[in-house]
Formats: structure tokens, C-alpha cells, sequence
């Protein structure tokens, strides 16, 4: 067992041009890095049993939850409750980088939420 980073760990792309770094991946616990381009946005969703920690390493992001968008920069994070309708992108000019660290892991505990659900 070693030093785990983004240049040893399992890659994965999402969305358009997005990556993510499997930095831990059990199943009571999963680390990962993202990286997000400009003007990127994930699909709005929730989970049923995972609950999430997003933490800005660089760059500026906007993590939606619930209808309310809370402006995240370097350094900063925001806890997602389990249940929680949420969304993260990048309205800046240059990529963002974040943790997202879930327990359980959230892989296979995703509902899709349209925008609408909200207004119902």
C-alpha cells in the first residue's frame, strides 16, 4: 500500500469533458477528485443513503441544493444530506477541482431529479 494521487488512482470521464480520480473506493467510504471545464454542469440528482461532502480545492463553483446555489471557492465546502436534490457547475472561466467524498459511497445510489420536481 502507497501514496494514492490523481496520477495513480482509477480514472473515469463523465459528462462532456469531466474527470474523476477513484482516490478511495470502498463501500462504506469513497474519496474522489474531479475536475470540471468551464461551463460544465453534472445532471441534478439525489441519493438515498449517501450522504456527500464537496470541498473546492481550485477554481469557483456553484453547488445547487435544492433550489437554493451556494457560490464555493478554493477552500470552502457544503454537506449534502442524504435525499437532497443537488448540482454542481462551473459558470467560471477556468476548471474547477473538488473532493467529493460520500458514505456510503454514492456509485449506484443516484435518482436523476428534473428541475421541475422542485417547483411541484
Amino acid at each position: 500500500m502507497g501514496a494514492i494521487s490523481t496520477g495513480n488512482a482509477e480514472h473515469y470521464r463523465w459528462g462532456e469533458a469531466s474527470d474523476g480520480w477513484h482516490l478511495l473506493a470502498g463501500d462504506d467510504l469513497s474519496v474522489i477528485e474531479e475536475r470540471m471545464p468551464p461551463g460544465s454542469a453534472e445532471q441534478r440528482h439525489r441519493h438515498v443513503k449517501a450522504r456527500q461532502f464537496f470541498y473546492v480545492l481550485e477554481g469557483d463553483a456553484v453547488l445547487e441544493l435544492e433550489g437554493l446555489q451556494y457560490r464555493l471557492r478554493r477552500g470552502e465546502g457544503l454537506h449534502v444530506p442524504p435525499g437532497i436534490a443537488h448540482q454542481i457547475r462551473n459558470d467560471s472561466a477556468a476548471d474547477v477541482r473538488f473532493l467529493v467524498v460520500s458514505a456510503p459511497k454514492s456509485h449506484g445510489d443516484r435518482t436523476l431529479v428534473p428541475l421541475a420536481e422542485d417547483a411541484a
